[in-house]
């Protein structure tokens, strides 16, 4: 049986349904089909699609986000690709476009994320499933944003994602969102990720900095660099992925974020 169905970039595509070969191209919509209960469909992934890591490992790697291995796509012969506007490489995307079937993400709100997760969830015949994630992230997210008014907080923040150069996430960013979600204001103004210096970063007065552990691993190394320059800032290591991955993970961000709340009250 063939279906139609249209994405966020409001492109429509006609899919064999339910389909039998998927490629994924973005890490947090790979989890998100695993935990959708899916398995031997997902036929190939990135190599940054570690989670959950037993079925990475038995899993065609078709390159990384940026960089896919075309023709090894083309080998699989996949009846559904899924991807993500800012992960993946335009012109790479558009490629495959012409090929199969490519349904597309584009998301910067928790809200864009719960419409991703239920869209994804028609896509591959898992509706209820879906559903019911949202159902776990909507009320887990509904009292993050009721603590973090209870617990004053109110912090003025600065999340680094790259080093040299220093790069932040700015508006207009899923990250972003997430921060004010728990109750944190971003010193950065520009949109998407801008460059800075750390002494244009101390002008800002951040009263936190986080690092986050992808794409960029900080340690403790960066944090005293860090530290030196901006000596009143309150610096912490935080998982990336718990701001950044808009899948099914965000069922176990809500714990994370609780925890970090505690320590930030």
């Amino acid at each position: 049986m063939q279906r139609t169905f249209t994405d966020q970039l409001n492109r429509t595509i006609t899919i064999n349904y339910p389909p039998q070969r998927i490629i994924s191209l973005v890490p947090s919509q790979t989890e998100l089909l695993f935990d959708l209960g899916l398995d031997q469909e997902i036929i190939g992934l990135t190599k940054f699609c570690i989670h959950p890591i037993e079925k990475f490992a038995s899993r065609t790697k078709v390159g990384g986000t940026k960089k896919l291995n075309i023709e090894l796509i083309r080998s699989l012969k996949p009846d559904l690709i899924i991807g993500n506007r800012e992960e993946n490489e335009k012109g790479q995307i558009e490629l495959l476009m012409t090929e199969f079937p490519v349904w597309m993400s584009d998301i910067y709100e928790l809200e864009d994320a719960k419409q991703t997760i239920q869209q994804i969830g028609e896509l591959v015949d898992r509706g209820p499933e879906a559903s019911y994630l949202n159902h776990l992230i909507s009320a887990g997210f509904a009292d993050l944003q009721t603590l973090a008014v209870q617990n004053h907080i109110n912090q003025k923040v600065a999340y680094l994602i790259w080093r040299n150069p220093y790069m932040l996430a700015g508006k207009d960013t899923f990250i972003n969102h997430i921060l004010s979600l728990n109750g944190l204001q971003n010193v950065v103004k520009e949109s998407r990720y801008p460059e800075i210096e750390l002494e244009q970063l101390e002008i800002l007065k951040p009263e936190l900095i986080f690092l986050s552990s992808e794409p960029y691993p900080f340690n403790e190394k960066h944090m005293l660099e860090i530290q030196e320059v901006l000596p009143d800032a309150k610096i912490m290591l935080v998982d990336g992925e718990m701001f950044s991955w808009y899948g099914s993970r965000l069922v176990k961000a809500v714990q994370y974020l609780f925890q970090l709340q505690n320590e930030l009250k």
